[in-house]
């Protein structure tokens, strides 16, 4: 998409305007539309076309336009007469001058005619169209066929391939390729593929036209040296781009040929132009000459794209390798930041537990601690309610108690007392480390349980002395 600096820098360039407020302004009054534009300050200033009889086929020099200042930069002069063939006097350029100001008129009346027939046509076109008129209108057409939309220039340079080739191209398969698109396009690819752009001013009514076209452009020499070194561009007068073509290059007399090259800020070089009637051997030794002069630049163009499109492989491939490296390195961060994650939460796990088993042994320890303090008051209440051990005498029993680990205890108690206080006694002594026991007499065998606590010594039969074991439940 050509920018606003690019349209005015163009704008400047084909119509000699200084005046950038003034240039802005006529865009803006035509929506930015480049061909618009120019189209129309073309057709209003056709009374000043700058056809002049003195820019004649000696006058070559080649120039340079700079969108920038609109300027015209001259470079090294190139003259397209043949070697040998002396320059024309004053006396013969007072004789032709008026010859050459008709001519010029001439040309001038016929480019704007023509171009007033094409714009008439195209409204008229248009217009049958809006109302149903046009010739794609009707029941068998298919409205829902939408063409393609091209630009003017676009379409202009179609129209013209076509009637080139109705008029010369028939029977001959040997003519220039003229590319079917607008000049800005096809300076855009003779930039591309570097390589000049050969420019074709078509003029229908000039008597040596015909010939020209037949004898020079199609010539099989001339047209097969243009497709192979050059990208062809064509463009009739009678057309709005033709028309304003002519006026740029300042042809004034045809058949008008050119070769341009597009230079770095947005300037346009005319490297050579050719006006009048040539045989196909005069425009070869002029093309090949013009060739080879720009072939340096044209080398050194290739070069730096070259370079510039390796310059952009290796900045691509270090960008993907960077992108890789980056993203492996992500990988391993992510992977390190994933592992120390477990890790932690690995760690955090064990502490709980660790945690939780602490405090499983401090509430063990805790409640055995309780455990044990009871059972010493325990103990010690049972120790107390025993009263003291009474001296020996009738009604006194002496009790043998034996405990499973062999160990064994005797302790004398009043005959009256209860079998309840035997287990007192055996539980004030703090030997079991159970609770669930039974007292139990081998001979005979007796156990003396919860039913018998009841009982006194002498009523259980174990007055005046009894041997006693425990027996674990």
């Amino acid at each position: 998409m050509v920018d606003v600096a690019d349209k005015l820098a163009c704008f400047r360039a084909i119509t000699g305007l200084e005046d950038s407020d003034l240039c802005t302004e006529i865009l803006q009054a035509h929506n930015w539309d480049l061909e618009l534009a120019i189209s129309s300050f073309t057709s209003n200033h056709s009374d000043n076309h700058p056809f002049s009889s003195s820019y004649t086929a000696t006058d070559t020099t080649a120039t340079a336009f700079d969108p920038s200042n609109a300027t015209i930069h001259r470079s090294d002069s190139t003259s397209i007469v043949p070697a040998g063939a002396p320059p024309p006097g004053l006396a013969w350029k007072i004789v032709t001058l008026p010859i050459s100001v008709i001519s010029g008129s001439l040309g001038l009346i016929s480019g704007a005619v023509g171009f007033g027939l094409w714009a008439a046509g195209g409204v008229l076109s248009y217009s049958l169209g809006f109302i149903g008129l046009g010739s794609n209108s009707g029941r068998g057409g298919d409205s829902s066929a939408q063409l393609v939309t091209v630009s003017a220039a676009s379409r202009e340079a179609i129209e013209f391939v076509a009637q080139f080739e109705r008029d010369y191209g028939s029977g001959s398969s040997t003519r220039p390729n003229f590319v079917s698109e607008g000049f800005m396009d096809a300076l855009t690819r003779s930039r591309n593929t570097f390589k000049l752009l050969f420019v074709y001013l078509h003029s229908p009514d000039h008597l040596d036209t015909p010939a020209f076209c037949e004898g020079t452009l199609c010539s099989e020499v001339l047209s097969a040296f243009v497709n192979e070194n050059f990208v062809a561009w064509g463009g009739s007068i009678r057309g709005s781009e033709g028309f304003k073509m002519s006026n740029s290059l300042k042809a004034s007399r045809f058949p008008f040929c050119a070769v341009v090259m597009s230079s770095t800020n947005q300037r346009i070089v005319l490297l050579q132009h050719v006006e009048g009637p040539k045989s196909p051997e005069e425009m070869l030794v002029i093309l090949q000459r013009v060739l080879e002069q720009s072939a340096p630049v044209l080398v050194t163009a290739r070069l730096e794209a070259e370079e510039r499109t390796t310059n952009m492989r290796l900045r691509e491939e270090q960008d993907a390798a960077y992108r890789a490296a980056l993203e492996a390195d992500q990988a391993r961060e992510r992977q390190q930041r994933e592992e120390q994650e477990r890790l932690e939460r690995e760690a955090a796990e064990a502490e709980r537990k660790r945690k939780e088993e602490e405090e499983a042994r401090d509430r063990a320890a805790s409640e055995a601690a309780e455990k044990e303090a009871a059972l010493a008051r325990m103990r010690q209440e049972k120790a107390l309610s025993l009263g003291a051990e009474p001296e020996k005498g009738p009604d006194v029993t002496q009790v043998l108690v034996r405990f499973p680990t062999g160990e064994r205890k005797e302790r004398r108690f009043h005959s009256a007392a209860s079998i309840q206080s035997l287990y007192d006694y055996v539980d004030s002594l703090g030997s079991l480390n159970v609770e669930n026991y039974s007292l139990v007499s081998n001979f005979p065998r007796v156990v003396y349980g919860t039913d018998k606590v009841s009982l006194s010594l002498k009523e259980a039969g174990l007055h005046p002395q009894a041997s006693l074991f425990v027996e674990l439940n």
